[in-house]
């Protein structure tokens, strides 16, 4: 005999699982998930496709948080190792470039004798 509420249980722990997977899923595969879960919740086609979105809009959101986090701890991290990013690098070069570009006009510039 089943035990009182597994049913549920087990479709909360499918609906959860399927929501880490939804980041990445299309949208072919999130209607066939709709589908399953209104077959097999017992749930309204909108109510499952609600659900669904829910899960993935949250999802998407806690990934990018952990990106960003993960990012800004990496950073912290380069900086006390005294590293610095790429685009700071280029960024640099690029000052450097045009400081030694002036310099040169300035250099070219001194030694044409005034008229």
């Amino acid at each position: 005999m089943a035990e009182p509420g597994k049913d549920s249980r087990d479709l909360i722990e499918q609906l959860l699982l399927a929501g880490v997977g939804a980041v990445s899923l299309t949208a072919d595969r999130v209607e066939e998930l709709v589908d399953s879960f209104a077959e097999r919740g017992g749930l309204q086609r909108d109510e499952a496709r609600g659900a669904i979105d829910d899960l993935v809009s949250r999802w998407r959101g806690d990934a990018t948080r952990v990106t960003e986090r993960a990012g800004a701890g990496l950073q912290g991290m380069l900086r006390e190792f005294g590293l610095v990013l790429r685009s700071e690098f280029e960024e640099l070069e690029l000052r450097v470039a045009q400081l030694e570009h002036r310099l040169k006009l300035l250099e070219r510039d001194d030694l044409v004798p005034p008229a």
